[in-house]
């Protein structure tokens, strides 16, 4: 009993003290605002207690320069396998970001779009030329030759998981199918799937599609002779300065440094992908993240995402892809539109790799979230100049998932801090005064 509570002691103190150094960095910013981070640092240190969250890294950016950038709560939470000495979030740590890759996939497809190595409305299969792998009587499906890259940019390329599966999470079936060892190659994932039957015809409809990415990466590497993540690095975070999004790693034992550790909801083990197929995390192992490079595969710290999507800006003077391969970017589809349950078009839409809501006749809100076991996260850019990220390496075993729920609180919060220039410009670090430790 002594020991329990000597632990407890420990775990208060170290909570305590991460919250009292929890440091929001802000600076004056070159317009005619300046910005009050209180708010924001009182609104993050609330939701991750109340949504029982182990940490979060929140960055902001106001026209291209970062204004408040900084951790709160835990990476690494105090246990006995870290002698109850746990790890701080801060502004460096690192974060599976999950399908906010695929706003990067886009990126890359439509540079090599600008450069006239590749068309959207190119064919899949003609790029590729890949050999679809037929099980028993099975014959290759006609309209694979349909499918177009726009229409895997947009989720239209005739694969929906909801009515057959997710094949980037069916590493183990898909190895065995073929006969060979598990995990699944992405070559082989792709020849598995082109074997079977599409859900619905290329461009009829939106369906969300962890493979129609996957497949995008396998053809930047096609055009560029490159491997996706060195094609990357070398013409989209190389080219900006940014070295702290890097490819992501499956094992616990691989985890990079400033990684944070992922806390699923439901902590479990089962077993691994990866020879000799033990019990592992279930965050770790339990599919192949490597694999997921195109497709969610990336980890990040907050500030690099949104040093990534401030490039993006109109006014940006460092950027990797020109405004009208941008502006094509976040275009709507000619398609149908999607509609909501009433019938009417939502006031929403899937771009090539990114959410987009207008806002007015010129404007729009871009963004991307993102989740995996143990892992939530959210990427906005504003039609007003702000962006941000926020990352949690937590999760829930149910929608709607701590990025979503987070979405709006962030809109609102940024809005309550925008103060006049004649205020008090918060150019040196900030620390909180008032803080409270929640107790059930």
């Amino acid at each position: 009993m002594i020991k329990i509570r000597i632990i407890a002691l420990k775990f208060t103190f170290i909570l305590l003290a991460t919250l009292i150094s929890s440091i929001a960095f802000a600076e004056a910013i070159p317009s005619e605002k300046t910005f009050k981070p209180s708010a924001l640092e009182q609104m993050a240190l609330n939701f991750i207690t109340e949504h029982k969250l182990p940490g979060t890294s929140i960055a902001v950016a106001y026209q291209g320069k970062i204004i408040f950038s900084t951790g709160f709560g835990f990476a690494e939470l105090p246990s006995e396998e870290n002698n109850f000495v746990g790890q701080v979030a801060s502004p460096s740590s690192l974060y599976r970001i999950a399908s906010i890759s695929k706003p990067i996939t886009a990126i890359a497809i439509m540079q090599l779009v600008e450069n006239k190595k590749l068309k959207l409305s190119d064919k899949v299969v003609d790029v590729l030329k890949l050999e679809p792998f037929l099980e028993g009587n099975a014959t290759p499906d006609p309209r694979w030759k349909e499918i177009t890259i726009e229409q895997l940019l947009r989720h239209r390329g005739g694969f929906d998981r909801n009515k057959s599966f997710d094949a980037m999470f069916r590493s183990v079936t898909i190895a065995n199918a073929m006969k060979k060892p598990s995990p699944a190659s992405q070559e082989d994932v792709l020849r598995y799937m082109m074997g079977k039957p599409l859900d619905f015809n290329p461009g009829e409809k939106f369906a969300y599609s962890n493979l129609g990415y996957c497949i995008l990466g396998r053809i930047i590497e096609k055009i560029s002779a490159m491997t996706y993540n060195d094609y990357v690095q070398n013409n989209i975070f190389k080219p900006l300065d940014i070295y702290e999004i890097k490819p992501g790693r499956s094992l616990k034992s691989n985890r990079l440094t400033n990684e944070v550790v992922y806390y699923p909801p439901n902590p479990s083990k089962v077993k691994s992908v990866f020879p000799p197929y033990d019990l592992v995390d279930s965050s770790y192992g339990s599919n192949d993240h490597e694999s997921l490079d195109s497709v969610g595969g990336w980890v990040a710290s907050a500030r690099a995402l949104v040093k990534l999507a401030s490039s993006l800006d109109d006014n940006s003077l460092r950027r990797v892809l020109g405004k009208e391969a941008t502006a094509t970017m976040f275009s709507k589809s000619d398609a149908k539109p999607e509609l909501d349950k009433e019938g009417k078009p939502l006031p929403n839409y899937y771009g090539l790799g990114w959410n987009v809501r207008p806002v007015g006749q010129a404007n729009a809100n871009t963004w991307h979230n993102g989740s995996l076991s143990g892992t939530s996260t959210l990427l906005v850019r504003r039609h007003d100049g702000y962006t941000w990220a926020v990352l949690f390496n937590g999760s829930k075993d149910k929608s709607p998932q701590p990025s979503t729920v987070i979405d709006a609180l962030m809109h609102k919060t940024i809005d309550s801090m925008q103060a006049s220039i004649t205020e008090t410009s918060f150019s040196e670090p900030v620390r909180l005064k008032r803080l409270r430790i929640n107790r059930d």
